[in-house]
């Protein structure tokens, strides 16, 4: 009966041994380092978004530059387009008097031309040979000359009143086509200003939309790490989380809407970024959690391209190619979390051997007949998914990537 007590006691004591043992490996600091192989990109939505909002950024960088540019053009032409205006004024006033000038001409040529031609035909008519009317005809022939001479003059007067009423027309031309050339460019100046203002408006909107997706994505990587927590699956270090979340919010506040010249440095101490420690998974190949899919964010290491961020993500993203898919279960195991939260929709956590755990969130539903506590087999169907389905598996404290287990 002593010996019996006895070993009863050893067991006892080796039993607390273990159990002090697992609790340390669970306790390992959970400082995750990047893996060295696997980095990830964003989803492929928030990714298109990151590309517009850089392709608006670059397209307003150059918008500012030609407007700078105009601007220095107009102030230096502003002078010179004054007196062109100025002088065009004037033209048109001297355009207008050479032009009354050129009528009155032409009325008096008219008329010279006229009489110089009723003088010609009465010289022509045959006159009596008599003193009276020779002296007619002298008289005539006379007035005949001087209305020639005036007709001269007059047709040279016409001629260079044409001349200066020509020049007159191709400098203001040139005039006018400086001015509206600047006109022209001011208005060019205005509409870009105007584009340049909606642009920034829908940069601002799409930046905070973006900024929303992002903040969105930690706060579900947040939640899912303090569930995991909770559970005593991971460890997070309190402390670095929130000198982290402060960094984050910094990072946020800080960053400019636009004109900044290259992509934003990375954020190399916090920001949204927790090193993790990842581990090499040595076990058999599974099932995926869904039966067709296409990976919509991968494990590892991304840096947000528009706050310069950096980000470790520690599950895959998997996306159905049909609607309300069945989401499996990928080992034998037990369930030890399914419940609903309010950020990451409902979640499924299952414990297999080894310190394995299986985390499946944003499902649509969870099955009935999953609860906390349940033996299920590999490929029983735990739940449901519409949009897409994280994936996350943790070993001791330690990240695995998810693929890695996957036939």
């Amino acid at each position: 009966m002593m010996r019996f007590f006895v070993l009863l006691l050893f067991l006892f004591a080796l039993s607390l041994g273990a159990s002090s043992t697992d609790k340390k490996i669970k306790n390992t600091s959970s400082k995750l380092h990047k893996s060295s192989k696997h980095y990830s990109s964003l989803n492929k939505k928030m990714a298109n978004t990151a590309r517009a909002i850089l392709q608006q950024k670059r397209a307003l960088q150059k918008q500012e530059k030609h407007l700078r540019a105009l601007q220095k053009e107009l102030s230096l032409k502003e002078l010179s387009y004054k007196d062109n205006t100025s002088q065009l004024k004037l033209m048109k006033k001297s355009q207008d008097a050479l032009a009354n000038k050129q009528v009155k001409i032409e009325n008096k040529l008219v008329f010279v031309i006229a009489k110089s031609v009723s003088l010609s035909v009465i010289l022509d008519r045959e006159l009596t040979q008599n003193e009276e009317s020779l002296m007619e005809f002298e008289v005539l022939k006379t007035m005949l000359k001087k209305e020639k001479k005036k007709a001269k003059v007059l047709s040279e007067q016409f001629v260079k009143n044409s001349k200066d009423i020509d020049f007159l027309k191709q400098h203001s031309t040139l005039l006018e086509v400086a001015i509206s050339s600047i006109d022209t460019k001011r208005m060019k100046l205005l509409k870009i200003k105007e584009a340049n203002k909606k642009a920034l408006a829908k940069l601002k909107k799409d930046k905070m939309a973006y900024k929303r997706k992002v903040q969105a994505l930690l706060k579900r990587q947040n939640q899912l790490k303090n569930t995991l927590a909770k559970l005593n699956i991971v460890k997070i270090d309190e402390q670095r989380k929130v000198k982290q979340e402060r960094e984050r919010k910094d990072a946020f506040a800080k960053k400019k809407i636009y004109l900044d010249n290259n992509r934003p440095k990375v954020q190399k101490h916090g920001s949204s970024y927790q090193a993790q420690k990842t581990k090499k998974y040595r076990g058999p190949k599974t099932i995926a959690p869904l039966d067709n899919y296409t990976i919509t964010k991968k494990y590892g290491t991304y840096i947000d391209p528009i706050y310069g961020i950096k980000i470790f993500n520690e599950s895959i993203s998997l996306k159905p190619k049909h609607p309300n898919a069945k989401v499996k279960t990928v080992f034998n195991g037990k369930v030890i979390y399914a419940d609903k939260t309010a950020v990451l929709n409902n979640i499924v956590i299952v414990e297999h051997r080894n310190g394995l755990h299986t985390i499946y969130a944003n499902l649509s539903q969870i099955s009935p007949n999953i609860r906390k506590g349940k033996k299920i087999k590999k490929g029983y169907t735990i739940g449901r998914v519409k949009d897409e389905l994280i994936f996350e598996v943790t070993q001791k404290s330690y990240h695995i990537n998810p693929i890695r287990l996957l036939k």
